[in-house]
This record gives C-alpha cells, structure tokens and sequence, in this order.
C-alpha cells in the first residue's frame, strides 16, 4: 500500500531496532528507512540479519546489522555504540524484540516465564538504558534544543486476561508501564518522546503461525471483530510515532488492532434489544404523571 506520509520525513535521522530482521520489526525497519531514515537492526541470528540488511540496501536505505541479545548488556550497549560508529547519531529506538508461545499457566516453568519477561521487559530497558545519552537532548550527534524517541512494541493481551499466554501477558504489562514511566521522567528530563504500539493479529509472520495454527485459526475468527492486520498498518503507526507529525503524543501505548481486545459475546441478539427497548420506551410514555413518589 502506498504510504501516506512525504518521503522525506524522517530525512537524516536514524535509527535503532532490535528485532529489525524479520516480522513487524522488519517491516517498521523498511518503511523507516524508505520515508529518509539510517537504519540499524539488531537481532541474534546472523543469517536473518544479513538477508534483511541485503534488502535493505537493495532499495537504497543505508543499513547495517549487528548481532546481539537484548537481555545481554554488553550487547545492548555495543548495538547501540556500532551505531553511533557507523552513522554519528541515533534519534529513534524500536524495542520490537520479543518472545511469545502458547501454554498452559500449569505446565509453563518458572524459568520459561523469566525468559520471556528477560526478552520483553529486561530487554526493553536495558535497550533505553544503553541508548539514553545518545537519544537525550544535547547528546551526541543530537540538535541541542531536542531529544529523540523511543517506540516499544507491546500487546493488547493483558487488557482483559488471554489464554495459555500469561508469561507474555505479564512481560507487555511490564512494557506499557517502562512507557510511561519513560515518558514522564525522560520527556520531562531530557526531552525524549517514549511511545508503545499494541499490535493485534498481524498476518504473514512468525507470531502469528505459533499463536494461531489453522488447527484453532476458524474458532478464533468467530470473534465479532477479528480480522488479520498487515505489518504495513503497525509501520504506519510507528512513522507517525517517530515524526514530527506525532510531536505531542508521549507516554501512549497506541492500539491498531481493528478493535479486536474489545471483542466480547453477544449475550442477546440485536432485535431482542430492539424489542426490549421499545416496549421499556412505550411503558414510559403510558406512565401517569404526576404519581407521587414511594417513601422508603
């Protein structure tokens, strides 16, 4: 789908993403680097890493790769060091990094638990720890009279409860508040815009063959609103996010989901409430007026 913003608007800025190979991150990494932006992508598996920087450059977007966890310090801060290296500044971090697979609360280990906890919400720190002296205003590379901004991918699982996913529903209840936390001491602090996008259930990636196989795939979308987004819609999203055109938005964890976390069963069909509305209706135009009020 062609963009709606100028291809230009993020021209000279750049770019750090973990989780920038494959899935949303990789798109968020491509439509960040065609709308003007340097981008580096950080990631554990070397071939990921370097497919998606060969796609990268192919279509004219400076790119480099660097292997590194998120839940490893040294890592994070050499990620973010490599890039200051090859580009000279970092305006924008994308924490798109995550783990997720479906179990049972009863037969998750506790360590399986830690682990995605480490990736999601250790991760997503350790990553705005390494990088806030670049993102902050007056830091390197940085305009002095601004900051840069932060985008954490987070989800919409623990808005209500989600089944068989209580480590990532845990882990992303984590993520919004680092968010807003963030946002309110380095907005106010260092003038660093910290921003989370809550995807919902986003066609043609990893997350979603292991959260929704076709096995349980015809149950799900029996849910009143739920359709397949694209990784397109979640990339528009963080363009607006990290360009001028979202300047005012900080601390908000934007949902683009279709509206499907706000899908419940309907426990009465429409025209049984149409029904019920009217005579409610009739009854209180044939109410006498003027009856005076019981006593208690």
């Amino acid at each position: 789908m062609e963009s709606p913003f100028r291809a230009d608007i993020l021209k000279g800025k750049v770019a750090l993403l973990t989780g920038g190979g494959s899935g949303i991150g990789y798109e968020i990494s491509y439509q960040l680097g065609k709308h003007g932006a340097s981008v580096a992508i950080m990631g554990r598996r070397k071939h990921v890493l370097d497919s998606a920087v060969s796609t990268l450059r192919s279509h004219g977007i400076p790119a480099i790769g660097i292997e590194g966890d998120v839940r490893n310090r040294d890592d994070a801060v050499r990620a973010v060091e490599s890039t200051i290296q090859q580009f000279g500044r970092l305006d924008i971090l994308v924490n798109a990094a995550a783990g997720n697979f479906l179990v049972p609360a009863e037969d998750l280990s506790p360590n399986a638990f830690r682990t995605v906890i480490d990736i999601d919400s250790v991760g997503t720190f350790t990553m705005c720890h390494a990088a806030l002296k670049y993102l902050k205003k007056g830091g390197q590379g940085k305009d002095s009279s601004s900051g840069g901004m932060i985008i954490n991918i987070s989800a919409t699982l623990h808005y209500t409860a989600s089944w068989y996913q209580i480590h990532v529903s845990a882990a992303k209840a984590a993520v919004d508040s680092i968010t807003r936390s963030l946002a309110l001491e380095w907005g106010t602090d260092y003038d660093i815009r910290v921003n989370g996008i809550a995807p919902g259930p986003i066609a043609d990636t990893t997350g979603a063959s292991k959260l929704a196989p076709e096995e349980i795939l015809s149950k799900v979308k029996e849910a009143p609103l739920f359709k397949f987004g694209e990784k397109w819609d979640i990339a528009m999203a963080a363009l607006y996010l990290a360009s001028d055109a979202g300047k005012y938005v900080n601390g908000t964890t934007l949902v683009v989901d279709g509206g499907e976390w706000l899908s419940k069963p309907r426990n009465l069909p429409k025209d049984a409430v149409q029904q019920l509305s009217r005579i409610a209706e009739r009854r209180s135009r044939e109410a006498p007026v003027g009856v005076p009020k019981s006593k208690l």
